[in-house]
């Protein structure tokens, strides 16, 4: 099944309040001492993120950074919509202008389910490169039929398609200074992601800020899912939604790529969407870590510059976003 004509879709796109590095830096600083025991926020050069530990498909994350959000939940629950395969390529391209620069695309989104014949996640991880050569280090993850176990596969270079919805930051992958987020020992309620991003949004209140980025589970385990294959009913309620999904609790090293955004722009936005992999075959949807007392996190974030919505939904709900 081919993807859809991006020619046909709708885009909408709107600028993102873009403080400087150094100013985020103290409102993290200040904002993530209430959920770690340690916090050490830094703008930073930053480091080679094709090499170990990272190994993503572009060197950095600068260079017209943006977030880009494609379809959602509504194309998955309560009914799945087959038709919604998304090439991550042609939308990347069109979302930053055809500038035919060099493009390094990271998120989370649902897989390319043609290419394993079934439902999965999709940790997307790519480099196209001016001329349009892809360099991918996607992974997809999909549970075995008696959902005890992840399978975590290599997507090829051949394969660019996103399904239902995907969350990807989008820059031309240079070096250039970041924001670096170090945590450890978690002493509140909430996730890696969600204390940033609510951090932000105290601060800035009605001032949508985006980040995006990748972050490491250095230490200790996450609650992570993977969805079920496609289900022949419908699901319409969150408890039903968790029966199909299977949660594991995923060890690090743990790789992460995704976005995060602190309102949602009257787009009708995922807030937050982060999948990882590893090189010891677990990978999935990231909630939370399970130790707390021994988690460490290492994230790398840049500020995006605005926000490219593509093909919204127009029937839409709120649940299935977590």
């Amino acid at each position: 099944m081919a993807s859809i004509d991006t020619v046909i879709l709708p885009f909408e796109e709107k600028p993102l309040h873009t403080p400087p590095l150094e100013e985020i830096r103290d409102v993290l600083a200040a904002g993530l001492v209430s959920n770690f025991a340690t916090v050490d926020v830094e703008v930073v050069d930053c480091p080679n993120l094709t090499q170990a530990p990272f190994h993503l498909a572009g060197e950095g994350l600068n260079g017209n950074p943006a977030l880009l959000e494609v379809g959602g939940p509504p194309y998955l629950l309560p009914h799945v919509d087959y038709t919604k395969l998304y090439d991550v390529v042609s939308i990347s391209q069109r979302a930053l202008n055809d500038t035919k620069k060099e493009i390094l695309a990271i998120g989370a989104g649902a897989g390319p389910y043609p290419h394993v014949n079934s439902n999965c996640e999709g940790m997307f991880n790519l480099k196209i490169s001016a001329s349009g050569h892809v360099t991918s280090e996607s992974h997809l993850a999909q549970i075995t039929p008696d959902r005890k176990q992840v399978l975590l596969k290599k997507i090829p270079n051949t394969e660019t398609r996103c399904a239902l919805l995907g969350n990807i930051f989008l820059s031309e992958g240079k070096p250039g200074q970041v924001l670096k987020v170090s945590c450890k020992k978690r002493i509140g309620g909430e996730d890696f992601i969600a204390s940033i991003r609510n951090a932000l949004a105290k601060h800035y209140e009605d001032k949508p800020v985006g980040l995006g980025g990748v972050f490491l589970l250095k230490n200790g385990k996450a609650k992570q899912h993977v969805m079920s294959p496609f289900s022949e009913t419908p699901i319409h309620t969150e408890e039903e939604l968790n029966t199909w999904l299977n949660f594991f609790d995923m060890s690090a090293t743990l790789i992460a790529v995704g976005t995060l955004v602190t309102n949602e722009c009257d787009l009708d936005l995922r807030l937050q969407h982060f999948h990882s992999f590893s090189k010891h075959g677990e990978g999935g949807h990231y909630h939370i870590d399970t130790t707390p007392d021994i988690v460490e996190y290492e994230g790398y974030f840049n500020v995006g510059e605005k926000i490219v919505r593509v093909d919204k939904p127009v029937n839409t709900h709120k649940f299935g976003r977590d």
